[in-house]
């Protein structure tokens, strides 16, 4: 195939690729607009259609001004892609100032190393050219780092096998992209490698567009946390199971969390769990998600665990108990974490908390999470009782 015809049917592959990601994020946004994985998603899908535009053949530096914002969005992408899996993956996850702070680095560099390539380039272009490509890989082995460390406690089914698709593969594409760079792969025949490129992101965003618009209903990926407020563990169950919930099963998971207490053992997992009730673990795995409406089976944990501290907080014989001491008997293995799902699940930072409730003399208990009427009873009493306090 001559270098004519390589180029024309790389251009046109990357404009399918930038007309396929620009369509995801408008579905995204007119979708699930107000979560931050949500616009994370968008933005990464743009960044997409601006790095398919601007890493093709041919395409070399001095750029002109209209470039500049795609040649940004692109340069920053990978920091994107990093964050949106953190938030695809973290319920409680929120964009903090050091995420952009990161972006905006990554945008400086890529726009300093293509204003400064070109003819009669500097040894500062060389030098950086390399560097924002090793920045890259390591952002790509993050996002698959957390993805893998989280992945055995994702209670979704379909978000378990779509996030070992997405970040391995798009992750996969930005460590072969790179190493090809730094080697200089296809030095030789630039039009080749660009079409090459150019496949595999296409093969890409068409699975993963696919798969994020049709992950099964109650299951999609993008629930949680808002632009506005951190998420929140759900109070009520989910509707609309895919099979009958096992009412036994489900009041053995009650009696062995409230009763037994197992939510204290150190290092607990949801295979130990559910080798614990003598079930499968896909079993378990679907019967908290869809019976009592966890995602994460973190989360799930905290809850016993916090309800254990909140008992604890609000009884006056233990006014001088450490609260540290208090997370850790219910199973936190440090402070900070505590602090943060503490914070997260009643809106109050322990001692906060504990100031509030202790003059009452009335400890809560853990309540057995069957029974979501009597919870929500409970709790509705408790808030009543705060107020008037």
């Amino acid at each position: 195939m001559s270098g004519t015809s390589l180029f024309a049917l790389d251009w046109a592959l990357r404009g399918a690729i930038s007309a396929l990601v620009l369509l995801l994020a408008g579905a995204l946004l007119r979708d699930h607009g107000r979560l931050i994985a949500a616009r994370l998603g968008a933005l990464f899908a743009v960044g997409t259609a601006a790095y398919a535009l601007c890493s093709a053949a041919g395409v070399r530096p001095p750029v002109d001004g209209w470039m500049v914002p795609i040649l940004a969005l692109a340069a920053g992408n990978n920091v994107v892609f990093w964050a949106l899996a953190s938030a695809l993956f973290d319920d409680a996850f929120r964009l903090r100032w050091w995420h952009v702070a990161l972006w905006l680095l990554m945008v400086a560099g890529g726009l300093t190393g293509c204003f400064i390539a070109g003819p009669g380039a500097t040894g500062l272009a060389a030098l950086l050219d390399p560097v924002l490509t090793l920045a890259s890989l390591g952002f790509a082995l993050l996002a698959v780092g957390w993805t893998l460390s989280s992945w055995r406690a994702d209670l979704i089914e379909g978000r378990r096998r779509l996030r070992l698709f997405i970040v391995a593969a798009s992750a996969l594409y930005i460590v072969v992209t790179a190493f090809s760079q730094l080697l200089g792969a296809f030095r030789g025949n630039p039009h080749l490698g660009s079409l090459l490129a150019a496949v595999g992101l296409l093969a890409i965003a068409g699975i993963a567009a696919w798969s994020l618009l049709r992950v099964a209903s109650g299951q999609t990926l993008f629930q949680g946390t808002t632009a506005a407020e951190p998420s929140r563990p759900p109070q009520e169950p989910e509707p609309a199971a895919s099979e009958p919930v096992d009412q036994g099963q489900l009041a053995a998971l009650s009696r062995l969390m409230t009763t037994e207490r197992a939510y204290r053992q150190e290092g607990l997992t949801i295979g130990g769990l559910a080798q614990q009730l003598g079930m499968p673990e896909y079993r378990l795995r679907r019967l908290i998600n869809q019976a009592l409406g966890y995602r994460n089976f973190n989360s799930f944990l905290n809850h016993y665990r916090i309800e254990e501290v909140k008992a604890a907080l609000a009884d006056p014989a233990q006014a001088a108990v450490p609260i540290l001491t208090m997370a850790l008997d219910a199973g936190f293995s440090s402070l900070g974490p505590f602090n943060r799902a503490f914070k997260a699940e009643t809106g109050l930072t322990p001692s906060e908390y504990r100031q509030q409730h202790q003059h009452s003399g009335a400890p809560t208990v853990p309540l057995p999470l069957a029974d979501s009427e009597k919870a929500a009873l409970l709790r509705d009493s408790a808030s009543l009782n705060s107020k008037s306090a």
